[in-house]
């Protein structure tokens, strides 16, 4: 069975003044899929994030996510995904609670919707005893878990996940993958970008960014069986040493 197409991209491009940050990159991601999109940090990644989730209006080229335009039908994209960033994701001065219900909100969803997914929440994540707590007084882990889980009270079609797991543990890391997985599972698509090539492993296919352009976009098995070597970092440095 083929699955639908949820991202679709084709020579999109991002240009400051004479800087082009993202050059004509052109990509498909399909429904249920995790895809991972690495780089090194001023790659275009994030550059590129910002085009698809209709914060950022593309040079040239098209694009078209969860079904909309990003030219025409950027508040309708913005409705549709769940976007998590590195360095933004909750208030650190509310509550566990209190985060839950202002982002539902914002999200259009009825109190009574709120307060449920809050209680299924809380519960999923183990949360009850800090649930009344600041989340400023949260280990980082915890803070990135229950940011990701916020990014999708509203059932998105897409999440969007900018660098999540910066700064954490491997431990907390590799639950925070988990986590990843069960949404692909439930059918959610996941965009993700990250710079631990180890990562990499974990999606279904990756692209890797160098300079603004795709260089590679396959799974990891076949990308490492290309470049005959035995990791996603070596695909990586292979790539960024021309």
């Amino acid at each position: 069975m083929i699955k639908q197409n949820v991202i679709e991209a084709t020579q999109l491009t991002k240009k400051f003044g004479n800087f082009t940050a993202v050059n004509a990159i052109t990509f498909k991601v399909a429904k249920g899929e995790i895809f991972g999109f690495l780089g090194a940090n001023g790659a275009g990644k994030t550059t590129a994030m910002k085009m698809l989730i209709g914060i950022s209006n593309p040079t040239s080229g098209q694009a078209n996510v969860a079904g909309f335009d990003v030219y025409k039908n950027a508040e309708d994209i913005k409705k549709n995904i769940g976007y998590m960033s590195q360095k933004f994701a909750l208030y650190d001065d509310l509550t566990v609670k209190e985060n839950i219900t202002f982002f539902g909100g914002i999200y259009g969803l009825k109190r009574a919707v709120i307060k449920e997914k809050a209680t299924v929440l809380i519960d999923e994540l183990g949360l009850h005893d800090v649930a009344n707590d600041l989340v400023g007084s949260l280990p980082l882990g915890w803070k990135q878990k229950l940011a990701f889980s916020v990014a999708l009270l509203h059932n998105p079609k897409i999440i969007f996940l900018d660098e999540p797991t910066g700064g954490v543990d491997p431990i907390t890391r590799r639950q925070f993958w988990e986590l990843i997985y069960k949404t692909a599972d439930n059918g959610t698509t996941v965009f993700v970008t990250t710079h631990y090539m180890d990562e990499a492993e974990y999606c279904d296919r990756v692209s890797i960014m160098v300079d603004g352009k795709i260089e590679a976009l396959d799974t990891p098995k076949k990308l490492k069986e290309q470049f005959k070597v035995n990791s996603m970092n070596d695909v990586f440095l292979k790539l960024a040493r021309g």
